[in-house]
C-alpha cells in the first residue's frame, strides 16, 4: 500500500460512520423548533435556551475530550461517546415533559463533544500527512451531504404529518448503522504516553485561541441559519420548500471540497479562509435583506434565497478544512486531540450564541435583523483575522 494512499477501507468505514451521525443529527435539527413549539408551547427565546443547552453541553465536554483522546486509546472513547449520542435520540422518545427533554438534550450534547473530536482526531491518524488537507476535505463533505439530505428529509416528514416520535426513530435508526460503521475502524497502534502534570494548555490550545475567536465570530450567525432558517422563511412569507436551503448549501461546501483542501495541503491556508469569510460576509448581508425584497418581488426573492444558501456552503466549505489544519499546525503531534477540541469548541461557543441571540432578537424583534447582527460580525471577524491571526499563524506554525 501506498504510504500516501488517501482511500482505505479504514477512511471509508470512518466517513460513512462520519455521514450517517450527522445525518441523524441534521435530520432533527430544523424540526426541533417545530417540536418545541408544537408539544410544548415554547415562544421563540424559549427555544433559543432549549436548543442552545445541546451546544453549551458540548463545547463544556470538548477540552476535556481532547485531553482524554491525547492521553488514551482514541478509537474506544471514540465508540463509547458514538454510542451514548446514538442513545439520546431514544431519550426523546420517552421524554414526555420539557425538564426531560432538557436533561437528554445535556447528555445529547456532551456525547456530541466527545464523538465529533474524536472522530476527527481518528481520521487524522488513518491519513497520511501528506494528504491531510485533503482527506479533512472529504471527511467534512460527509457531513455537508448528510446537511444536503437530512434536514430536507425531517422537514418533509414533518410537512407531510409524520409524528415526532417517528422522526426520532429515524434518527435512531441512522446512529445505529453509523455505530456499526465506526466499529470497522481500525486505528494504529498508539503508545502509552507519559502523563503531563494538568495545566490549561492540556484542555486548550493557547496558541489557537485568536484563530479561536475569529472562528467563534463566524459561527454565531451560521447557528442562527441552521436552527431558524424555516422560520425565517415563513416569518417573511416566503412560500418555497425550506429544506433545499439546505440542499444549495451543502451542494456548494462540496464544489468548494474539490478544491480547497489541495489547496491547503499547498500552504495557502490563510488565503482560502480569507476568501471564505468574503463570500460569508456578502451572504449574510443578503439574507437579512430578503425581508426587503420579498416584499418587491417574491420570486426574485426565492432565486436570491436558494443562492445565499449556496454561496454559504461555498463560504463556509472552504474555511471547514483550513481552520482545522490551522489548528493542527499549530499543535504538535501529541497534541492532535487538544488541537481539533480548540477548534470545534470554538465553534459551538459560535453556534450556542447564534442559537441565544437569533432567538431573542427575533422575540423583540425579527429575524432579519438577527441575520444583519451575524452579518456584521463576519466583519469583525475578517478585520481580527487579517490583523491578529495571519501574523500570529506565521510566527507560530510547526508545520
Amino acid at each position: 500500500m501506498a504510504k500516501d494512499k488517501l482511500i482505505t477501507i479504514d477512511y471509508c468505514c470512518i466517513l460513512i460512520a462520519n455521514f450517517l451521525l450527522y445525518f441523524g443529527f441534521w435530520l432533527l435539527l430544523p424540526v426541533l423548533p417545530f417540536y418545541l413549539a408544537e408539544v410544548f408551547q415554547a415562544g421563540n427565546s424559549t427555544i433559543g435556551i432549549v436548543l442552545s443547552c445541546y451546544t453549551v453541553a458540548a463545547l463544556c465536554i470538548r477540552p476535556f475530550s481532547g485531553y482524554f483522546l491525547d492521553t488514551f486509546a482514541r478509537k474506544p472513547l471514540y465508540l463509547f461517546a458514538y454510542f451514548i449520542f446514538m442513545m439520546a435520540f431514544a431519550g426523546y422518545l420517552i421524554a414526555t415533559s420539557l425538564t426531560l427533554f432538557i436533561i437528554f438534550r445535556i447528555i445529547h450534547g456532551v456525547s456530541f463533544g466527545m464523538v465529533t473530536v474524536g472522530g476527527n482526531t481518528v481520521v487524522i491518524d488513518i491519513m497520511p500527512s501528506s494528504r491531510r488537507g485533503e482527506g479533512l476535505g472529504y471527511y467534512g463533505l460527509a457531513n455537508n451531504i448528510a446537511m444536503s439530505v437530512g434536514p430536507m428529509f425531517g422537514l418533509f416528514l414533518h410537512d407531510a404529518g409524520i409524528s415526532f416520535s417517528t422522526i426520532f426513530c429515524y434518527s435512531l435508526g441512522s446512529c445505529v448503522l453509523g455505530f456499526t460503521s465506526a466499529s470497522l475502524v481500525k486505528t494504529p497502534y498508539k503508545p502509552p504516553i507519559k502523563r503531563e502534570p494538568i495545566s490549561l494548555d492540556r484542555f486548550i490550545l493557547l496558541k489557537g485561541i485568536p484563530a479561536g475567536i475569529c472562528l467563534l465570530l463566524l459561527s454565531i450567525p451560521y447557528g442562527m441559519t441552521t436552527n431558524y432558517i424555516a422560520m425565517y422563511s415563513r416569518q417573511i412569507g416566503l412560500q418555497v420548500p425550506t429544506g433545499f436551503f439546505f440542499t444549495c448549501m451543502a451542494v456548494g461546501m462540496a464544489i468548494s471540497r474539490i478544491f480547497s483542501g489541495r489547496l491547503v495541503d499547498r500552504g495557502k491556508i490563510t488565503q482560502v479562509i480569507a476568501t471564505g469569510i468574503y463570500i460569508v460576509i456578502l451572504s449574510f448581508f443578503l439574507l437579512s435583506f430578503c425581508a426587503n425584497l420579498i416584499v418587491w418581488n417574491s420570486t426574485v426573492c426565492s432565486i436570491l434565497f436558494f443562492t445565499i444558501a449556496l454561496c454559504l456552503g461555498i463560504g463556509f466549505g472552504i474555511m471547514f478544512p483550513a481552520f482545522n489544519s490551522l489548528f493542527v499546525n499549530l499543535a504538535p503531534n501529541s497534541q492532535r486531540g487538544t488541537a481539533t477540541s480548540t477548534y470545534l469548541t470554538s465553534w459551538d461557543i459560535g453556534i450556542g450564541i447564534g442559537m441565544l441571540t437569533g432567538g431573542y432578537i427575533a422575540e423583540i424583534s425579527t429575524f432579519d435583523k438577527a441575520y444583519l447582527f451575524g452579518a456584521c460580525l463576519t466583519i469583525i471577524s475578517s478585520i481580527y483575522f487579517h490583523f491578529k491571526v495571519v501574523p500570529h499563524y506565521h510566527k507560530n506554525k510547526l508545520r
